[in-house]
């Protein structure tokens, strides 16, 4: 069974973020209280008298619907909303309502996270997030401590505003979990293993996650699923070993895993799957080990079909990196003197891969030690936040933001950052993975 945690949350630490407006919004709307009548009305003015330029003593202010001040706090960043919700009873009602939930998603689209997992001296996880628009000029972080013991060892995506962490209990076996955590309102559910050990003997190998969902036409409602694909060894009682691949998926409202049909093909190259278009997908080495493919689950149909790459040039080669931009599907092919970032504008359609720019290799430090670089988040004036890693004898990683409009690239203020950083984007969100 999921275990999960319904505990309250500090508004003051939710979101770091300066929106004065916003707050002088929340200060007036904490003078009001929501009438039977579904109405907004001002507090009573017989406890205390009007005081010239003493804003808690002012004279009462107008009846407002109820339409309308859900409309205002639709609109506001979670961080306001959690302190709302003491204001009264039916304010915290309106805001804990999956409805509401939903509305606030819709127009919250320009609020963005960057969120790093990472131990601190302890060895506890800690949670570092920033808002989006401040990476691009100055960071502005919050650390979080994270109520669970286990290390994160990959980021399976997130969806409206839950992220999928990969964790382990230890480093000696892989006995991966999936863990499925709201930054904005620190509610996570932590999901039962995906892997029952049958009565042959077997030896779990790894553990790839992805986390995703299908719209449900006939209800208007959204199925989340988690997708664990588990490839182990298994022997024989002639000692033969036979490698398989098996697959479950994890419906979130149930209670257990269910098999599927197996993967197609070996072991997916990355720790976790990427989301769009309500699928998962991930790079693999087809059945000859000499090229790589791009496989795709169709989570509502549960089938697998395989991704046409594009024409990416003689000399150049695919990396393996897979990632979501503008909510279209995302790779990076490289040569000896660029990286080319590619957007597949129309799922599944191959004609619809489009190059959106090329990075000169020119303006990168350490070239010859570059791993791979993969896009985190396109910015709407084309900046976009790049994940780079950097093997050999400085072997490390960072975060950098390169500018197509005027081919500049630089490293972020963003410190501690490593191979065991895992990195999320998410957008703000009210939704509880323990509710869904």
């Amino acid at each position: 069974m999921a275990t999960s945690s319904e505990n309250d949350v500090d508004g003051n630490d939710a979101i770091s973020s300066n929106l004065p407006t916003e707050e002088t919004t929340v200060t007036n709307l904490q003078r009001f209280n929501l009438s039977t009548t579904e109405t907004l009305t001002s507090p009573s003015p017989s406890s205390s008298s009007a005081i010239p330029g003493d804003p808690l003593h002012s004279p009462p202010l107008p009846t407002l619907p109820i339409e309308i001040i859900e409309d205002i706090l639709s609109r506001l960043p979670i961080k306001f909303l959690i302190q709302l919700q003491s204001v009264c009873k039916p304010w915290k009602s309106l805001i804990s309502d999956p409805k509401f939930a939903k509305k606030h998603f819709r127009l919250s689209t320009t609020r963005h996270h960057l969120v790093l997992a990472h131990t601190n001296l302890s060895r506890v996880y800690v949670l570092t997030d920033y808002l989006l628009s401040s990476v691009f000029t100055d960071a502005i972080q919050l650390n979080c401590l994270l109520p669970f013991r286990e290390h994160i060892i990959g980021s399976g995506g997130s969806c409206h505003g839950i992220i999928c962490f990969q964790l382990n209990r230890n480093y000696q076996n892989y006995q991966n979990l999936a863990l499925l955590w709201n930054p904005s309102i620190r509610k996570f559910m932590k999901l039962p293993s995906s892997f029952d050990n049958p009565t042959q003997e077997v030896e779990l190998y790894c553990t790839n996650f992805g986390f995703g969902y299908v719209y449900d036409h006939f209800n208007d409602n959204y199925i989340y699923k988690v997708v664990a694909v588990n490839h182990y060894d298994a022997y024989r009682s002639d000692n033969d070993v036979i490698s398989k691949t098996r697959v479950k998926v994890y419906t979130l409202g149930t209670s257990s895993w269910r098999m599927i049909q197996d993967f197609p093909y070996g072991i997916p190259l990355h720790p976790c799957g990427t989301f769009v278009s309500g699928t998962v997908n991930w790079w693999v080495t087809n059945g000859s080990h000499t090229s790589r493919v791009i496989v795709s689950l169709d989570l509502d149909k549960e089938s697998y079909q395989e991704i046409m790459q594009p024409n990416y040039g003689v000399g150049i080669e695919v990396t393996r990196t897979l990632g979501v931009l503008r909510d279209c599907l995302s790779t990076v092919a490289r040569s000896d003197t660029f990286s080319d970032v590619w957007l597949m504008k129309e799922y599944g359609n191959k004609e619809s891969w489009t190059k959106l720019f090329r990075i000169p290799h020119s303006c990168i430090e350490d070239l010859e030690f570059l791993d791979y670089l993969k896009p985190l988040y396109l910015s709407e004036d084309d900046q976009v936040l790049l994940d780079c890693r950097y093997m050999g004898r400085t072997r490390h990683a960072e975060l950098a933001i390169y500018n197509s409009r005027d081919n500049t690239f630089k490293t972020t203020e963003i410190q501690n950052i490593n191979f065991s950083t895992i990195h999320g984007i998410y957008q703000e969100s009210l939704l509880s993975p323990c509710s869904l």
